[in-house]
């Protein structure tokens, strides 16, 4: 069957409309980094290895009636940074079973200026565990503690002993896939900024040649003729 030359001519714009209707629209890097995102999130959730936090508290009080009351809370703060050092947890490796290098990552202790209250948190893979160990640094403050009592006037009593967590500390799959596809979002939001920014600013358009300044052509003008005499 000859086509027709306004077939011939159709086609070419066919083409176009059919590729300009396969063409992505130019928003999809947000999606598509927002589902990126949230997959990275829900896997996260699932392979990482879950992890359990358990608090015990210590306080210190006045070992002597001479003591002044307001001392308690300068100590509170000194041995609350005690409480992460090698000397204290040397002493509390052995009850927390684990050893030093390891445990110096699983404490962290916490106070406030306003209480002589200090907190102990340790961190395990087991409920139980989380608690032996912050058990075992309160245990080894008040020891270390309970040497210099005489010469501070300050001694370190166990405010309340830690208790097995029932649930992770570890962020949950709902959580990470929340967390994962705003991060995504946020880096396709980012990308179509830096897309459309060359947009903004379109390349001029070369200007219209102007053509020049007519010569002028004394060969074409007749010259004048004085007139015969």
């Amino acid at each position: 069957m000859t086509e027709t030359p306004a077939q011939n001519q159709a086609a070419p714009g066919r083409a176009r409309r059919l590729r300009s209707a396969l063409r992505p629209p130019v928003w999809w890097p947000l999606p598509a980094c927002a589902l990126l995102g949230a997959a990275c999130g829900i896997s996260y959730g699932l392979l990482a290895p879950k992890s359990y936090e358990a608090t015990g508290y210590a306080m210190t009080v006045a070992a002597t009636k001479t003591t002044d009351p307001t001392a308690a809370l300068g100590y509170a703060q000194s041995y609350g940074r005690l409480a992460t050092g090698d000397a204290t947890l040397g002493y509390a490796q052995g009850a927390a079973g684990e050893p030093l290098r390891k445990l110096r990552g699983h404490v962290r202790a916490e106070t406030s200026p306003d209480s002589p209250m200090i907190a102990v948190t340790g961190t395990a893979r087991r409920p139980r565990q989380a608690a032996e160990i912050a058990d075992a640094v309160v245990e080894a403050l008040i020891v270390s503690g309970g040497h210099v009592s005489k010469d501070t006037g300050v001694k370190l009593i166990q405010f309340t002993h830690a208790v097995a967590p029932s649930d992770p500390a570890s962020p949950s799959v709902p959580l990470s896939a929340a967390v994962g596809g705003s991060a995504g979002g946020l880096v396709g939001g980012l990308l179509l900024l830096v897309r459309r920014r060359p947009e903004e600013h379109p390349a001029p358009a070369p200007a219209a040649p102007v053509p020049g300044p007519a010569h002028e052509a004394e060969s074409l003008v007749p010259e004048e003729r004085e007139p015969a005499r």
